[in-house]
């Protein structure tokens, strides 16, 4: 009996460590494979190699790279990238944690010299 409470203990927890959700609020239109996300507050749930941004019926699956940065972020915070006069998500920094997602929009961007 005790193995089985504890077998469902650490069931629990391993689902709970595998996904996370967030509140992530976009400030302008913004655009992902030809998708586009209106200014709002969006849930995003992290899962392994991708994002999932919902807002009201609206869901699209986002593959991202997930990395753990040496420090905490203060608050979340959505990082622009311009495309050719449309604003593309590039990465998010998630609050309270040392969690940063580098979304792959399928977008060229801007490179350097």
């Amino acid at each position: 009996m005790t193995k089985q409470i504890l077998a469902s203990f650490a069931f629990l927890a391993l689902s709970a460590a595998s996904a996370a959700t967030f509140k992530v609020t976009l400030v302008d239109s913004t655009l992902d494979k030809g998708t586009t996300f209106k200014a709002g507050d969006y849930k995003l749930d992290v899962k392994q190699n991708s994002v999932v941004l919902t807002n009201g019926k609206r869901r699209v699956e986002i593959p991202a790279k997930i990395e753990n940065s040496n420090q905490q972020y203060v608050r979340t915070h959505v990082i622009y990238n311009d495309s050719k006069g449309k604003y593309v998500i590039q990465e998010i920094e998630l609050g309270g944690t040392t969690t940063k997602l580098t979304l792959d929009s399928g977008v060229q961007t801007g490179g350097g010299e």
